[in-house]
């Protein structure tokens, strides 16, 4: 699957990882309901590195339709709300 992260690109990332990233998705899901400003922001960034991590990035020329668009790791919590769906921010992880 294609995984873009605004403002820095895409990466290709295997469905059967997404199950890593499953953790860090609820956590930033609580972390938002509760109105954890710091916690969000560093779960945000964690989850960022492991889809980074797991990924493989594309060239920079390269323009694929996303699978799944995850937010800047500068994004608001507002901004992060907005994008998420009821799975939170990668459906179907769990």
């Amino acid at each position: 699957m294609i995984v873009r992260i605004m403002g820095e690109g895409q990466v290709t990332l295997a469905e059967s990882r997404l199950a890593e990233l499953d953790k860090l998705d609820e956590e930033l899901l609580a972390e938002m309901e509760n109105g954890d400003g710091p916690g969000f922001r560093a779960t945000l960034k964690a989850l960022l590195a492991k889809v980074r991590e797991l990924g493989e990035p594309l060239p920079d020329d390269s323009l694929e339709p996303s699978d799944l668009i995850l937010p800047s790791p500068d994004a608001t919590l507002e901004e992060v709300q907005d994008l998420l769906s009821d799975d939170g921010l990668i459906p179907g992880a769990s």
